[in-house]
């Protein structure tokens, strides 16, 4: 079968689907990737709640599947929202990368060691947050940007320390960069980060036949338990949340928090059962009913 996937055109993007296309490439298919300029990839000099959240970064791919001129798209699961367009559906998971985030410093120092006033460049509201509450004393400063320039913008000396996502520096061969990999209960994760998902046409059978042999039922589950609990508290771009999910033995684990964005409060549940999406409902539902429906705002 030939399939055509759509893909933004960084590094990380063009490499998770370069490794999707090799994947299914051995399962006898033929593939194209076709790279796609996003909202997200042109407008990097606003906020992503500005330009449209993380959905910014999905538009154009999701309109070329619409339109029919690709077949498939590799996402980092993190920047898909809950809601999809109508015609489309999430049609594989792939085993999930660790989903840690991770420390970058101009010296090599951890979280703890950077010294009074250091400036800590992300984006994410989540990290902001987190890092705020963490460290009050550091100055927490807007980056944005793919890898290669945020790591960039940091060896200038624009920023004594960034945070990314610790999958995507491995999947780009650049985790010897790291100075602290942040454990989740430091720094709780987005929902679905370190997981590939691969989208489709609703209605493209044929595709999502393809690719089913690349789904991961256990990654499936601890990722429909962290979007759950994304879908039942709205957050997204706009409100700082974080949640992770892990299975021990069958049963599974989930932790979550919202915040808001200079992390003088935060609020932190979990929770554990066999059901991801009940789970995930459980664990914000409890959320919200100890403050969290004050943080998210009508």
């Amino acid at each position: 079968m030939r399939i055509r996937i759509g893909s933004r055109g960084s590094a990380l993007a063009l490499w998770q689907a370069g490794h999707v296309k090799e994947r299914l490439e051995t399962l006898g298919h033929e593939v194209e990737v076709r790279a796609i300029v996003t909202t997200g990839d042109r407008l990097t000099d606003r906020r992503l709640d500005i330009v449209g959240g993380k959905g910014a970064f999905l538009k154009e791919i999701e309109e070329a599947m619409l339109a029919g001129t690709v077949d498939l798209a590799v996402h980092s699961l993190k920047d898909v929202p809950v809601a999809l367009p109508a015609g489309l559906a999430l049609c594989a998971t792939l085993e999930r990368a660790d989903p840690r985030d991770a420390l970058l410093s101009s010296g090599g120092a951890g979280i703890h060691d950077l010294p009074r006033g250091a400036r800590i460049g992300t984006t994410s509201l989540r990290r902001r947050c987190q890092l705020m509450a963490l460290r009050p004393d550091l100055a927490v400063e807007d980056l944005r940007g793919n890898v290669d320039t945020r790591i960039r913008r940091l060896r200038e000396g624009h920023y004594d320390a960034i945070v990314l996502a610790l999958a995507g520096l491995t999947r780009l061969g650049r985790q010897a960069e790291v100075a602290e990999v942040l454990d989740v209960d430091v720094l709780l994760p987005a929902p679905g980060q370190g997981a590939i998902v691969l989208e489709c046409r609703a209605e493209d059978t044929a595709t999502a036949s393809a690719v089913a042999p690349l789904d991961h039922a256990p990654t499936g589950g601890s990722v429909a338990a962290e979007r759950a609990f994304l879908a039942v508290l709205g957050g997204g771009c706009n409100v700082p949340l974080g949640a992770h999910a892990s299975w021990d033995g069958g049963v599974l684990q989930l932790a979550g928090l919202v915040g808001d964005p200079d992390g003088r409060t935060v609020i932190r549940g979990a929770g554990r059962g066999t059901d991801p999406r009940a789970l995930g409902r459980s664990v914000a539902e409890d959320l919200r009913a100890r403050g969290a429906a004050d943080l998210l705002g009508p």
